[in-house]
């Protein structure tokens, strides 16, 4: 069925692997039985292709807006939100991340960006949440620096030797101390001014 809606989405679900295509069927079959869904073994490279076939759907589904009431429309609108679903319980990636976070806020859909912003202490290591509080998208950059200033003090010092994520750390560290008293974020904070001073 998804090689009859369009060249690319065609072109892009005859890329994917057999891992990855059969998870994307074992979860639609899922949502149109509305049984729970299991957890089905996920392989992380899986990302990729279905971020590159979750676009494809959304481009596709966009160019389809004229006749929203069609089944092609209905159809192109279910399969990308259970390939967006499938993203959003698996994916480690911060680039994913962002795509999810973008397509969520351009439907207008503030329960799953909620979802998301949960899961990323949970799943995400804190140089890939680094990554996403310097992304050029707000809301992703709101997001993780909320989930950054969440992190045990500890965690962030750690980050303060990584020339990359360190002003980011510290960044949180301030937010750490000012917004939420941490004495102890307070006293690295002045701890690093001394040093930065001499």
């Amino acid at each position: 069925m998804i090689e009859n809606l369009g060249g690319r989405v065609a072109t892009v679900w005859s890329e994917l692997r057999p891992t990855t295509r059969g998870l994307v069927e074992r979860a639609l079959q899922l949502s149109n039985a509305n049984s729970p869904q299991r957890n089905p073994p996920y392989d992380p490279r899986a990302d990729l292709e279905l971020s590159r076939l979750l676009t494809a759907l959304d481009d596709r589904a966009a160019e389809t807006t004229v006749d929203t009431d069609s089944e092609e429309s209905k159809q192109l609108r279910h399969i990308a939100n259970t390939c967006a679903t499938v993203l959003q319980e698996k994916t480690q990636s911060a680039e994913v991340f962002a795509q999810l976070v973008r397509r969520a806020d351009q439907h207008h859909d503030y329960k799953r960006i909620d979802v998301l912003a949960d899961a990323l202490n949970s799943r995400f290591a804190p140089s890939e949440i680094c990554e996403l509080a310097r992304s050029e998208d707000v809301i992703v950059r709101a997001l993780a620096n909320e989930a950054l200033s969440q992190f045990p003090t500890s965690v962030l010092v750690g980050l303060l030797s990584d020339p990359v994520d360190s002003e980011i750390a510290r960044d949180a560290l301030r937010r750490q101390a000012m917004e939420f008293g941490s004495d102890e974020a307070r006293q690295i904070i002045n701890a690093l001014d001394q040093v930065e001073e001499l």
